[in-house]
């Protein structure tokens, strides 16, 4: 994860050193986006260079990195799940998928990521958005059906290539700004260092063609220099457990928010060519480094107001989410229908949906911006109170959510930001309460989604800047995050939970304080 984190600076900077800024922009207010590079747009020459398919060595580069990720953990790591056979992969074939149970940033991080692997083998090989899924999809299966000796995972075969494709089309249009066939020597090679770590199968790619080394009069960039705005934040996060202790903990913590194209384009049918990217960081004793992601990519859009007051743009938006904390509390908290120690966990590593984009202003004084999203949340994965099994404290499921936010800008000082993100999620497939419990390993169930439960989970940000110097700026971050959960009939362990209600309900509240410094590149 600090990799990725200094390696998407890296790109910021690469693309810094390469052009001037927009002399038409002075000192922005933050939520006003300040435009890092002047647009340049693709050249004609790359366009027709990079969309070149090859599908032989897009299918080697797939096959290939499942092949050695296997050869490590089988030979380094010695996973049990790596001792496959040809009697493991056909029972695989002959049991069919299952829900599996492991860690929460595991499903619904890890390995999105290795399905954004997978995408970009077919990407760098000169596949579209659509396309690229394939692979990623016949990438997932591959794995799933042949290279373990676990039974294949229903929730893998869904994150992997619908989150890798999220991941996946960020990275590469991120790695697209750092690279620059024109430079020679140590420049050059930063820049194919770079692009490299930030999407390891393009980087691959390229050696393998020769790209990395060779010198042309293009930037060999397939998308030119679209309007791209970044900020990162640095400094404190201070977190409270609102229990009735009210628990607290401080520690480091640094966020990036990148807005990449034009949100406004008229029409739109290019997946991606506008997104926006959230990470956060922690420094934080118990708490896990990556706290949080959040990617918002448009698939297709059209303005329906564009005049020098106002704009509104409607479209349809592919959603990844994730979110993660861990207890701040050194002793289980006693007593029944209580909060679980772990304030909140989230990931939708597949959701899609519609969405409004607006910005409105009336003079140079003052400016609106606001967003609204209405999502399906195909797979979703939720903390869960009760259910434990292997590295699992969290429930499967679908539903939906929405995202509204509100940006106000006074001038070129002072910015304001309201957002709520909410969810909401259907545990489908429970255990039942007469289940033969000494059959299943561990004592819980494996091939269940989790609790039979309905789960809400909402985060209300409110952040406020003001500009200190230049492209400086004084940020303050209040988060609420609230979840509640529903459950249906619960048993812990073996034995039934009587708590005299059919359908008991169990929340956790957590805040959340940001104390940091931004700059707007």
């Amino acid at each position: 994860m600090r990799l990725i984190f200094i390696l998407l600076l890296s790109a910021v900077v690469s693309v810094l050193s390469a052009r001037s800024y927009a002399d038409s922009i002075s000192a922005p207010s933050l939520y006003v986006r300040h435009i890092v590079a002047t647009p340049v747009a693709p050249d004609s020459c790359d366009s027709v260079r990079l969309t070149k398919k090859a599908f032989w060595r897009a299918a080697a580069e797939t096959a290939g990195f499942n092949v050695g990720l296997w050869a490590f953990d089988r030979y380094a790591l010695k996973g049990h799940y790596a001792y496959i056979s040809f009697n493991t992969i056909k029972e695989n074939f002959k049991h069919g998928f299952e829900w599996d149970n492991d860690h929460l940033n595991t499903n619904m991080f890890a390995h999105p990521y290795n399905g954004s692997l997978f995408y970009n083998a077919g990407r760098s090989n000169g596949y579209n958005f659509w396309q690229s899924e394939l692979f990623a999809i016949g990438g997932s299966a591959m794995w799933e059906m042949f290279m373990e000796c676990e039974y294949p995972s229903t929730n893998d075969i869904i994150a992997t290539p619908v989150g890798g494709a999220a991941i996946g089309e960020v990275l590469y249009r991120t790695s697209d700004l750092v690279l620059d066939d024109r430079s020679t020597g140590g420049e050059r090679f930063g820049r194919e260092l770079a692009a490299f770590v930030i999407s390891p199968m393009r980087g691959f790619t390229r050696i393998v063609t020769g790209r990395a080394w060779e010198k042309r009069a293009t930037t060999g960039r397939r998308f030119g220099v679209p309007p791209i705005g970044v900020s990162l934040s640095l400094g404190t996060r201070l977190l409270v457990f609102q229990d009735d202790d009210n628990l607290a903990k401080a520690g480091a913590a640094a966020r990036i928010d990148i807005e990449y194209g034009d949100r406004f384009a008229y029409s739109s049918k290019v997946p991606y060519d506008y997104f926006s990217f959230l990470l956060e960081l922690n420094a934080m004793e118990t708490q896990p480094l990556l706290s949080r992601v959040e990617i918002i990519g448009r698939l297709l859009s059209r303005t329906i107001i564009d005049d020098d007051k106002c704009n509104l743009s409607v479209g349809m938006y592919q959603h990844f989410d994730f979110f993660d904390s861990d207890t701040i509390s050194d002793e289980p908290i006693p007593g029944n229908l209580k909060p679980c120690v772990v304030p909140y966990k989230l990931g939708t590593p597949a959701s899609v949906g519609g969405g409004l984009m607006l910005r409105y202003a009336t003079s140079p004084r003052w400016s609106l911006d606001a967003y609204l999203h209405a999502n399906a949340v195909v797979l979703g994965g939720i903390l869960s109170d009760f259910y434990r099994f292997y590295n699992r404290n969290y429930n499967w499921g679908s539903g939906f959510s929405f995202k509204l936010g509100v940006n106000l800008n006074f001038g070129d000082r002072f910015s304001i930001n309201l957002a709520n993100r909410f969810y909401k999620l259907y545990t489908w497939q429970g255990y039942d309460s007469d289940i033969d419990w000494s059959l299943m390993p561990g004592g819980k169930p494996v091939n269940v989604q989790g609790d039979g439960s309905n789960a809400i989970f909402s985060n209300t940000e409110l952040m406020a800047s003001y500009r200190l110097w230049h492209r400086l700026y004084a940020t303050v971050g209040l988060n609420w995050y609230y979840r509640t959960s529903t459950y249906d009939r619960m048993m812990y362990f073996n034995e039934p939970i009587n708590w005299g209600v059919s359908t008991p309900i169990i929340d956790s509240h957590q805040v959340g304080l940001h104390l940091m410094l931004t700059y707007a590149f």
